[in-house]
């Protein structure tokens, strides 16, 4: 709330929150009085459309404990009614990754929520949503909680959403990420170069299908840094931490989250529009 309102004004609207507050839970006059520990009359007389003094400070720290509201929104002085603790049970969440289902269900909720919405995205490899069935059963066989079957129809339905969204979907990785797979090093070694072959294949192609909804960047590591997060449009971000998932609801993080991609994306080694043809230098060293 902004502005600057008058003293008479503002004893309306402090009496109207505390109305509103009262009946939300269900106490009378005579029972708010005996939880903050001023007489009945007092609790009248702040409800009175006649009176335009405010309680103390006290009294009004007093009221909003018992209401369960925050003294500035009965002040008027915010228009968010929950108490400090309730705003940031609301805007920070955790969430465990290790049930394969719960996990995939809350991710397609978050993707769901964001329709229509620019999603940005940064993988902690390469992109679940490109990856071939192939790379995602080699990726999974050693995982003891997600199976590689669960992990491909996980993959499946987020790209079958894609493709029927509305929503821009961004993507930013590290371009030693996708060279350390073609090249089948480091996290990737050992991989068999006929799984590598079809997976950039494949990743020309859904790249192909879906610019410039969706469009991928390669950023270069040593010169900026990104742990693995998505944003979902303009009201959440997620930050993926290993086996949980840490996700923002409060608009500060969130629109912090957004200029850090954003900032990946103009710091790119490699733009949407190069991306093609980048891959299709890599695929030829295959």
């Amino acid at each position: 709330m902004s502005g600057i309102i008058d003293k008479r004004a503002r004893a309306h609207l402090f009496r109207d929150r505390m109305r509103a507050a009262m009946e939300g839970r269900g106490i009378s006059r005579a029972g708010l009085a005996r939880a903050v520990g001023i007489d009945r009359s007092t609790v009248t007389q702040m409800l009175s459309d006649t009176d335009v003094r405010m309680p103390g400070g006290h009294v009004v720290a007093s009221l909003a404990t018992v209401l369960g509201v925050s003294a500035d929104w009965l002040l008027g002085l915010s228009d968010r009614p929950e108490q400090v603790d309730e705003m940031l049970a609301t805007s920070l969440s955790i969430s465990e990754t290790r049930r394969a289902t719960g996990a995939d269900d809350q991710i397609f909720a978050w993707h769901e929520e964001a329709a229509g919405y620019k999603i940005r995205h940064v993988p902690a490899t390469l992109p679940d949503v490109l990856k071939t069935d192939a790379l995602m059963r080699w990726e999974y066989a050693p995982e003891t909680v997600k199976t590689p079957g669960q992990a491909i129809a996980a993959a499946h339905a987020r790209l079958d959403w894609l493709r029927g969204t509305t929503s821009d979907y961004e993507i930013a990785f590290p371009l030693h990420e996708l060279e350390s797979f073609v090249f089948g090093t480091g996290y990737y070694e050992g991989l068999d170069p006929g799984i590598r072959r079809e997976q950039v294949d494949w990743f020309s192609s859904v790249c192909d299908e879906l610019f410039p909804g969706l469009r991928l960047f390669l950023f270069d590591a040593r010169q900026v840094y990104s742990a693995p997060l998505t944003v979902f449009g303009p009201r959440l971000a997620v930050i993926y931490i290993g086996h949980h998932y840490v996700a923002f609801r409060d608009r500060e993080r969130v629109q912090a989250m957004s200029r850090h991609f954003d900032g990946l994306v103009r710091e790119a080694a490699v733009s949407d529009r190069e991306f093609g043809l980048h891959l299709a230098t890599l695929r030829e060293a295959l």
